[in-house]
């Protein structure tokens, strides 16, 4: 019997509490265990160490925000927290953290900026910014008034950080030295399209691009010498004639690079695409319904036979089974409650 731990990141309104962990059960193919792992004010977005020793969430308090580190406790799943830093003003709406667990990185959709936090080597607790990077500028949409920072992650290889901004339109490469965020490469992606996420092939050489306003998913091509990018592909996420409103959520891919899939909030559901080997574009396949209300998350399990997705405004986790030769999905389960879930990540599994 093989079960994964996982946990759920949440908007603190209504009955949500927190942090919720759970099971997959992959044999009863059922999410099961849902409890409240850690009380804190809208963890919105979580990432998860290598290790699987550290959860770092995003966190509201009264009026600051900012990042927290928790341990994670082998039997239970248990969260125990280690240490926050927050400032004043509005949380970050991403945080990442890179495979050795030395850098955490934030952005914050409020601000318009990129933060870097050292973590500390003792206990895995984060220390404060020592790099914040204010983006500048606007763009076309009524919501593009100033920069939105949504994406903050390293690259493959690491050497880079690649930073998305929905509100100024723009795809940033940032090397890090000696603690500080340096740009080194910038992407004007399509105005008014509102980038949102970006997920990597698992080649490192291609990256994919979600963007909010318009729907689509970008293909982009990745240059590991000098961190830049270059498009490929645009392909929409929603059906032709769609006309009420939808924003793109997340993106994934799965581990052998054969399937992309993309969030829609709105149309609610997950288009499947298939990539072409070597060049990494798309082929559209179908769309599933989430049969719930604004999926904002998904993630695909360790085994990659399943796909477990959030519905934030109906409140329910979705679980589907993933046809690994064609991408297709099938709905199991759609009654799991949990309230206002955003982030969806499991543990690693070697």
């Amino acid at each position: 019997m093989t079960k994964y731990a996982g946990y759920i990141g949440t908007y603190t309104k209504g009955d949500s509490e927190g942090i919720y962990s759970f099971t997959l059960d992959t044999e009863a193919q059922e999410i099961t265990d849902i409890k409240v792992a850690a009380q804190l004010g809208n963890p919105t977005y979580l990432t998860i160490s290598e290790d699987n020793q550290y959860l770092y969430a995003v966190k509201k308090d009264g009026d600051m925000g900012g990042v927290a580190a928790y341990e994670i406790t082998n039997e239970s799943r248990g969260l125990s927290h280690l240490r926050s830093q927050l400032t004043e003003g509005a949380s970050p709406c991403h945080v990442s953290v890179d495979r050795e667990n030395r850098n955490v990185l934030t952005a914050n959709y409020h601000k318009g900026t990129v933060e870097r936090f050292a973590v500390d080597d003792e206990e895995g607790g984060v220390r404060q910014a020592s790099s914040v990077i204010h983006h500048e500028g606007s763009g076309p949409d009524e919501r593009q008034e100033k920069p939105h920072t949504h994406y903050a992650g390293f690259t493959p290889d690491e050497k880079f950080v690649a930073v998305v901004d929905l509100g100024i339109d723009k795809l940033i490469t940032y090397q890090l030295k000696h603690g500080e965020l340096e740009e080194v490469n910038s992407l004007s992606i399509k105005p008014g399209s509102g980038p949102r996420h970006l997920e990597f092939h698992p080649n490192g050489k291609i990256a994919y691009l979600m963007t909010e306003f318009s729907s689509e998913v970008i293909v982009l091509s990745y240059n590991a010498e000098n961190g830049s990018f270059s498009v490929l592909q645009s392909i929409s996420t929603i059906p032709e004639g769609f006309t009420e409103n939808n924003q793109g959520s997340a993106i994934h891919v799965s581990k052998d690079g054969r399937f992309v899939y993309a969030g829609n909030r709105g149309h609610n559901s997950i288009a499947v695409f298939s990539a072409e080997s070597g060049s990494g574009k798309l082929t559209f396949v179908e769309h599933t319904s989430t049969e719930g209300n604004w999926p904002r998350d998904f993630e695909i399990d360790p085994s990659q036979k399943f796909i477990v997705a959030s519905n934030q405004e109906s409140g329910n986790l979705v679980l589907f089974s993933r046809d690994e030769n064609n991408g297709k999905l099938t709905l199991i389960q759609s009654d799991v409650a949990v309230p206002y879930p955003v982030c969806v990540k499991f543990l690693h599994v070697k």
